[in-house]
């Protein structure tokens, strides 16, 4: 434990003083967030009274599953695993810390919305605020965990950034998190956008923390949400290799798309 600890402190004063993971994870988000929030709230009838779910939410993808999966890869294809199993650093730690460090640094910059968007752009703050907390914590448990699992299953930081943009790119697009509500959509594609643990975040952060409508039920999305977080979590650790090129590997990587099993099955059971 104390080993455990002392990584995580370890990793999180490297992640400071370390200015391409300050870009990462303060100045991408904010950057998004001070791009969107001035010319979606004119723009979108309705966006300013879920703009601050929208805005997390958006930052939450940003700093988990597009930019988390890249530094792992890379420490993997010079060498640096390696020299951890050397040491004796679990699998649990390397893939685990830094999920919880850019957690850390995913809420900082969640405040830093909460505060400053119903005095720039005029956002309507949470109705419920423990449940706005509640879903913030589990939307941003179920993307590490897929961030994590992408940087595992990808063999190189090109596929990695692929496979992050596939799942990012359409969860901006679908989940509502631009101003579009996901009732709008074709009812094909409606379905299909539950796929994605954007979805589930916006439409529990539409009822239980803004006191919206939600499109199906919130509370089945929460689960969706945890249950897929946990199985990304333990499939990343049970397929993690110290080294690509290890011939002794636990199971093939496509075995990683068993994380959307609950994903799939929330899409016929939630309405």
């Amino acid at each position: 434990m104390n080993a455990f600890v002392y990584h995580l402190g370890f990793e999180f004063r490297s992640s400071i003083r370390n200015r391409a993971k300050l870009v990462v994870n303060y100045l991408l988000p904010l950057g998004l967030y001070a791009l969107m929030g001035p010319i979606m709230g004119p723009i979108i009838p309705g966006f300013r009274e879920t703009m601050i779910p929208a805005m997390v939410g958006i930052v939450i993808m940003a700093t988990t599953t597009l930019t988390l999966p890249e530094p792992l890869v890379t420490a993997r294809e010079v060498g640096v695993f390696r020299s951890y199993k050397i040491n004796g650093v679990p699998a649990f730690s390397i893939l685990v810390i830094p999920a919880i460090t850019t957690v850390i640094h995913t809420l900082v910059v969640a405040v830093i919305i909460c505060v400053t968007a119903p005095l720039f752009f005029k956002a309507v703050l949470p109705a419920n605020w423990p449940g706005f907390i509640v879903t913030v914590l589990v939307m941003v448990f179920a993307c590490a965990g897929l961030g994590v699992l992408i940087s595992v299953v990808s063999p190189s930081s090109q596929v990695a950034l692929l496979i992050s943009n596939i799942v990012f790119i359409p969860s901006m697009v679908l989940s509502g998190m631009t101003g579009l509500p996901n009732s709008l959509l074709p009812a094909a594609i409606r379905k299909a956008s539950q796929l994605f643990p954007a979805t589930h975040g916006m439409n529990a952060f539409r009822e239980i923390s803004q006191g919206l409508a939600a499109d199906f039920d919130p509370v089945g999305s929460l689960v969706v949400l945890v249950i897929g977080g946990a199985l990304s979590f333990t499939l990343a650790i049970h397929l993690f290799n110290w080294d690509w090129h290890n011939a002794t590997r636990r199971a093939h990587p496509l075995f990683g798309l068993i994380a959307l099993l609950p994903y799939v099955v929330g899409m016929f059971l939630l309405s």
